[in-house]
Parts: structure tokens; sequence; C-alpha cells
């Protein structure tokens, strides 16, 4: 008998326990006193469907509570089985309504959907934020480098959240613009002296189209003096020149080493032409002889002429052996 009580009673236990789980009761109890109209049916299809019954039912009632009257059961449910936040997207519908902020269901679910954090949008709408861009480094026209630091406040704009490029892109275009601007200045001093200069001439150029953001205000932070890039560009041009003047001072030197060679080359020829030469007037002489063009009387004359020669060139300090 006691037997039969404890598995009735165990038994009574476990048809309580799987009728709370697929029922929740007690989370009904807590959605009609707060005003949420959803039946016990409706509960039971959301534990069969895999969806979480607390999480839709505490957002309908924070909705409710906030007046949010086209936020709906369906539609949440519809947005958690589609993988989106549900209680970050009625965090941020509520936060808007309070900010009066025109923010739809609709678009806070494509939002949510699009992989962006929308309650987060909502608060950055609030209290815009500030971005700190990293060191931009651009030259002036007088060749002086400036490093330059940027603060840049951002609000979000709810209406380019979908397919709105994001902060890398902000401080990619920031950074473009403080370049361009320092690039133009005529000195850097002009720069130093007014820094809002930067901010004014980046602010003109709308920098925040197509983006997410809504850019409010661009504020230089810092500025240094870099290295000086023109003098550094006029040494290395000197550098250049004075190596291409010694290259051609080495071809010309090398040119004339190289026509002083030929010319030498060209005189000892010359000098072998008159050797030879010279050892072919005994021959001639000899043949002049025989051929009987030549008499004893005019050798005697040729060598005392050669005699006069010798002596003339000794006397003036030549040497008459070298002919």
């Amino acid at each position: 008998m006691e037997f039969t009580i404890f598995i009735v009673a165990f038994l009574a236990i476990v048809a309580i326990s799987i009728f709370f789980y697929y029922v929740p009761f007690f989370l009904w109890i807590s959605a009609r006193v707060s005003g949420v109209r959803i039946s016990l049916i409706q509960l039971f299809l959301m534990r069969i469907r895999k969806v979480p019954a607390r999480i839709i039912v505490q957002a309908m009632i924070e909705a409710h509570k906030a007046g949010l009257s086209e936020v709906n059961r369906d539609d949440l449910e519809a947005h958690f089985l589609a993988g989106g936040n549900v209680e970050k997207v009625v965090h941020a519908l509520v936060s808007a309504s309070k900010a009066n902020i025109d923010l739809g269901f609709k678009m806070a679910t494509a939002i949510d959907l699009a992989g962006r954090d929308v309650f987060q949008a909502v608060q950055m709408s609030v209290n815009p934020k500030v971005i700190d861009t990293p060191p931009v480094t651009a030259v002036a026209k007088d060749g002086i480098q400036l490093i330059a630091k940027a603060r840049v406040t951002v609000r979000a704009n709810i209406r380019q959240l979908v397919g709105g490029a994001g902060e890398d892109t902000v401080l990619a275009r920031v950074g473009e613009g403080i370049v361009s601007s320092i690039g133009s200045s005529e000195s850097h001093k002009q720069v130093l002296e007014n820094p809002d200069s930067i901010s004014k001439l980046v602010l003109k150029k709308g920098l925040d189209s197509g983006t997410a953001f809504e850019i409010l205000s661009i504020d230089i932070a810092d500025i240094d003096i870099g290295k000086n890039i023109g003098a550094t560009l006029q040494i290395d041009q000197a550098q250049a020149d004075k190596n291409i003047a010694q290259a051609k001072a080495e071809e010309r030197r090398a040119m004339a080493i190289a026509l002083e060679q030929e010319m030498k080359a060209k005189a000892q020829e010359a000098r072998a032409k008159v050797i030879e030469a010279e050892a072919q007037v005994p021959q001639s002489i000899a043949e002049a002889f025989r051929a009987g063009n030549l008499g004893i009387m005019d050798y005697y004359k040729i060598k005392n002429i050669e005699s006069d020669t010798n002596m003339r060139d000794s006397i003036a300090g030549g040497n008459p052996n070298t002919k």
C-alpha cells in the first residue's frame, strides 16, 4: 500500500514538473499582472517551437510598460528565430522612445540582424562618442613634417546603420583630410598658429557621407614637428648630383688617359718607321754605287755633311748617337 502511494506521488511530481515546464504558469501570471495579454496555449507552443518564453514575455512586459504598442509576440518570436537579440531590440526601442528618436521596430530588427548593436547605437545617438585618431604624418609646402593627433566626436546615424561604413572608414577619411590640409599650407608655422584651420577644412568635406555616423566636431589634440623633409631631399639631391659629377669626371679622365696612350702608341709607331727608313739609307747608297749614280766624291760629301751635323748637335747639347 505504501509502495503504491510512493509510486503515485512520484508520478504526480513528474507530471506536475512536465506540466510546468511546457506550460509556464507562473510566467503567465506575471504577464497577466503586468497587463500583457498572452494565453497558456501560446506559451506552450513557444516551448514546442523552442522559443524561450521568459525572454519573449519579459520583452513584451518592458514594451507594454514603455507604451510601445507596435511590439507584439509574433514579431518578437520571428526576430528570435531569425537569430536576432530580442532583449537589445526592445531596450533600444524603449531608449529611443524616451529620447524622442524616430526608431521603428522593423528598423531596429534590421539593424540588429545586420550585426550592429542597436542599443549601443541609440545610446551613441544620445551621448556622442569621441574617437581618437592615430598619429597622422603630413608635410607642409616648406618641407617641414608635422605629426597631428585629432579627436573626432561622432553621433550614430540610425538611418545609415544598415549598409553604412564604420569607424575605420571615418578615421581613414579624417586622416586623409588632415594630410590634405597640412599639405596645402604654405608653411608649417601657419598650421601651428591656427590648428583649427585643419578642423574647419576637414569638416567642409563631408567626410561622414555614406557612413553610419554623423561627425559633430574634429578637434586637433596635438601637433608635433617631425623631420625637415625638404632639407633631407635637397641633401639627397646634392649628393646625387655630386655622384653624377664625379662619374662624369672619372669618365673624362679615363678618356684622356686612353687618348694619351693612343698618342704614345702613334709616336712609337712613327719612330719605328723613321728607324726603318734610316736603316734603308746604307742599302740605297750601295745600290747607287753599283748603278753608277753615286761617285766616291759624292759619298765623302755626304759623310762630311753628317759629321758637321753631329758636331753642331754636340755643341748644342744634343746626342748625335740618337740618329
